[in-house]
């Protein structure tokens, strides 16, 4: 059984709590996850049914994969990153220059599971930097079996009339193009079984109207997952999607004032979630038990009914 510690541990068990709620803080774009006060983002817990905590039990379901994992040094990138660790897969992240540290903590982390673990800083705005992940991760790790498209950039705006072209060009080169820009380079070294796993939003389903141009580029992507699967699943290739609803990550307290924050902790279930929480669709999608799944999307978002 792999040890894994978790920056989350302290105090961690109270997250799972219905009732808890993140305290409200503010920081600096991007965010770290080293920044935040309280208890950290849990990257390797899951509930148990008293509302404790339990550490991620792994079965050996990516032994042997190859994984390349877009905004891998936190949040939900770097607990995909420690799962599949766990499960048995080398990986390449990537993040940028300015998120290092976390990044370095993510390599740690990976490294004390006893696997091997890539950094690559960069700004997939510029689709050149996706041909680099693509060449880098054949160079480092030996191929792709996995694509996790799982970076992304918000910036509230409460009025259309208030949402400059700069933000809404931004906004789209860094949510949808480089998911684009990645599946294309990567698919010509990619065969049958191997995956690629999107990350989108429950605000692609909800219509969340202070993140706009946000919620439009999460629309994109499942209607980019759909077609895309519908071209690939010939080749052997699932292409899926997940959609986070409210999850605590550094993400939050760096794009998030404080009315919305103060909101953010509410679901049906009573509490925000983990990206623990979430990881474990990504695990899911990229192994064999979805074998039998494409073109569809996972709802980790605490039990907001969605059509889809």
């Amino acid at each position: 059984m792999h040890k894994s510690t978790d920056s989350g541990a302290q105090g961690s068990q109270s997250q799972f709590q219905p009732g808890h709620r993140v305290p409200v803080q503010h920081h600096e774009k991007p965010g770290l996850q080293s920044e935040l006060r309280g208890p950290k983002p849990t990257s390797a817990q899951l509930p148990t049914d008293d509302n404790g905590y339990q550490i991620y039990k792994a079965a050996g379901k990516l032994v042997g994969k190859r994984a390349v994992i877009t905004g891998g040094d936190s949040g939900i990138g770097r607990a995909v990153a420690i799962l599949f660790a766990m499960e048995g897969a080398t990986s390449l992240i990537t993040y940028l220059p300015e998120e290092e540290s976390d990044a370095q903590e993510t390599r740690r982390r990976v490294e004390e599971l006893g696997q091997k673990i890539h950094l690559l800083a960069v700004d997939l705005r510029d689709k050149k930097n996706c041909q680099k992940v693509v060449d880098t991760a054949l160079q480092t790790i030996g191929g792709i079996d996995t694509l996790v498209n799982n970076h992304g950039y918000q910036n509230m705006v409460e009025n259309i009339q208030d949402l400059d072209d700069d933000q809404w060009k931004r906004t789209f080169d860094t949510n949808i193009h480089p998911f684009f820009y990645l599946s294309k380079y990567a698919l010509p070294h990619m065969k049958n079984g191997s995956t690629i796993t999107n990350c989108a939003s429950v605000n692609a389903y909800i219509g969340r109207p202070d993140l706009l141009d946000y919620t439009s580029t999460k629309g994109a992507i499942v209607a980019f997952t759909r077609g895309l699967s519908n071209q690939q699943v010939k080749n052997g290739i699932r292409v899926n999607c997940v959609c986070p609803g409210p999850i605590w990550t550094p993400l939050i307290p760096a794009t998030m004032n404080t009315s919305a924050q103060e909101q953010f902790s509410g679901s049906p279930m009573g509490r925000p979630g983990q990206p623990s929480e979430v990881a474990t669709s990504f695990v899911f999608l990229a192994s064999q038990d979805s074998s039998f799944i494409s073109g569809q999307s996972l709802h980790p978002n605490g039990g907001v009914v969605v059509n889809g």
